[in-house]
């Protein structure tokens, strides 16, 4: 019995040894990939290649992306490769190039290769990771969801949580420094809870509001949240096999209450608010948006086919929260952190908004905010600079010949673009480092190439929600220059540096600020 034993323990430790020497081997061999196919890539690092300082969080995204674009203009190369463990992924550097991948050859590159599982995982399959048909036709039904009119409508909710922030911001004016990324993201989940629920959040007026501490969560992971995303970035059909979640549990079952709680009120009472959940509600029970002033006479009309499911709705809640939250709030904590390291270019702007509101009876309205066009410049070098994704994602979907090469990128090849390389390319922005707003002007940018800025992105795939992020990073603006002056407080962290624990571009230490009341 004892030697069966034995037997069975060496032929297990056998097969064992045997596939793991096989898939290292396997590993190694993938991270010759691009060198077979004759594309520059940098050095890699068994068994993360270009990915472990990703993995091992000691370097983040941002610089990460700007390394690696680096490394290839340095060489004077159109593009290059990376392997992440065992997965291509193809860089263009050449702007011709990004330009026919995001919009001439778009049909190519209709996906972005985003993990999402529809059924472990509802709130992940929103617009942001959808493919194929099912994102085309969602993409036209949100669509007129963010028309200038439909804007305009919830616009009286952001101009009384500015008033809000003022208020929270008074209580400190002239006494101590405030963390800025905290009391904008606060300001921002209260601006996204009204216009996306209707739920007056308070983050403001209660920091440890649980709508805002769910979406801090979100974006801080931890090893084992990594090593997720690792598996559903390289492998997407083993993650599903897997059933690996993107989103965490806790934060997933808290959206998923508050939204069917939410449907589920409006629809028995018949509630009316100018706010995004209403929009979705008419996509849900109609099909299509109906003008709000027109006549609908259902009565006598077939009732159209539910368009959204519940779960539909609760994903695209969750992106338009996601987004609104993180990104409107890490703009403008960049930006008041360099109006604080510029005093000139604080006080033109804080001129331009006094001007704008005198006209308009020192009424904060969107006609105004429409007419602060210095302060769009700064905004853009403040999204130039510290784009808060530092890379698009693109997936082949089917093979693609490079333009102007002979390299085939076979489908499945994750494609990065490197917005953090091309807006800190000194070919596009002489002495990138330099916070200069006039890098926007009209003339400036008229004479620059289209793919040289990519916040938002471009093409189809362009963030939808572009307008409503810039008219809420607008509104905030407007209301903290308006009343205070801002320098730097010493608890910031000077030279800045990028949280690697993050996705997101993040001040490591916060962004602490000193401000006076005007």
């Amino acid at each position: 019995m004892a030697i069966l034993t034995d037997n069975w323990l060496l032929d297990f430790l056998s097969l064992f040894i045997t596939l793991l020497a096989v898939t290292l081997t396997w590993i190694k061999y993938s991270h010759t990939y691009w060198q077979r196919k004759g594309i520059s890539t940098p050095p890699t690092k068994f068994p993360f290649g270009h990915g472990q300082s990703l993995f091992t969080q000691s370097e983040s995204m941002g610089d990460f992306i700007l390394n690696i674009y680096k490394y290839l203009k340095q060489r004077d190369q159109k593009h290059g490769g990376l392997t992440i463990i065992n997965a291509p992924a193809y860089m263009p550097i050449n702007l011709d190039i990004t330009k026919a991948i995001l919009q001439n050859d778009f049909r190519h590159f209709i996906d972005r290769g985003a993990y999402y599982d529809e059924i472990n995982d509802p709130l992940s399959a929103h617009l942001f990771s959808l493919e194929g048909e099912k994102w085309k036709n969602l993409r036209a039904k949100l669509t007129p969801t963010f028309t200038s009119g439909r804007l305009k409508m919830m616009f009286d909710t952001l101009v009384t949580c500015g008033d809000q922030l003022k208020t929270e911001m008074d209580k400190t004016a002239d006494k101590e420094a405030v963390e800025m990324k905290d009391m904008l993201g606060r300001f921002t989940t209260d601006i996204i809870g009204n216009c996306a629920f209707g739920i007056e959040c308070n983050s403001l007026k209660n920091p440890d509001n649980e709508f805002h501490g769910y979406f801090k969560l979100f974006f801080l992971n931890t090893f084992w949240e990594n090593l997720n995303g690792f598996i559903s970035f390289i492998a997407p059909v083993l993650a599903k096999m897997l059933k690996l979640k993107i989103v965490k549990p806790k934060l997933a079952n808290f959206f998923m209450k508050v939204v069917k709680d939410t449907v589920k009120y409006r629809e028995e009472n018949n509630i009316y608010r100018k706010d995004f959940m209403h929009l979705l509600l008419q996509l849900k029970n109609r099909g299509k948006l109906v003008d709000d002033n027109s006549v609908l006479r259902e009565d006598n009309e077939k009732k159209q086919q539910v368009s959204l499911t519940v779960n539909e709705i609760a994903a695209q809640s969750f992106v338009f929260f996601l987004a609104g939250y993180e990104t409107s709030s890490t703009t403008m904590t960049f930006c008041l952190f360099e109006l604080a390291s510029n005093p000139d270019i604080q006080e033109k702007l804080r001129k331009e908004v006094q001007e704008v509101l005198d006209r308009h009876e020192n009424k904060l309205t969107y006609d105004a905010i429409m007419e602060m066009h210095y302060m769009e410049q700064v905004i853009n070098e403040t999204l130039r600079k510290y784009p808060p994704l530092p890379n698009l994602s693109r997936i082949c979907t089917k093979n693609y010949t490079v333009p102007g090469t002979n390299l085939v990128i076979e489908k499945g090849t994750a494609v990065l673009i490197p917005v953090m390389g091309i807006q800190h390319d000194p070919e596009y922005y002489p002495n990138p480092e330099k916070f200069d707003p006039e890098r926007f002007s009209e003339l400036n940018k008229k004479e620059r190439h289209p793919c040289a800025f990519l916040p938002f992105g471009e093409g189809p795939r362009i963030c939808i929600g572009l307008r409503f992020g810039m008219l809420q990073t607008k509104v905030g603006l407007s209301v903290l220059l308006k009343n205070y002056k801002f320098s730097i407080n010493s608890k910031t962290q000077l030279p800045l540096k990028f949280n690697p624990s993050s996705f997101i571009l993040s001040p490591v230490g916060g962004m602490w600020l000193d401000y006076i009341k005007l």
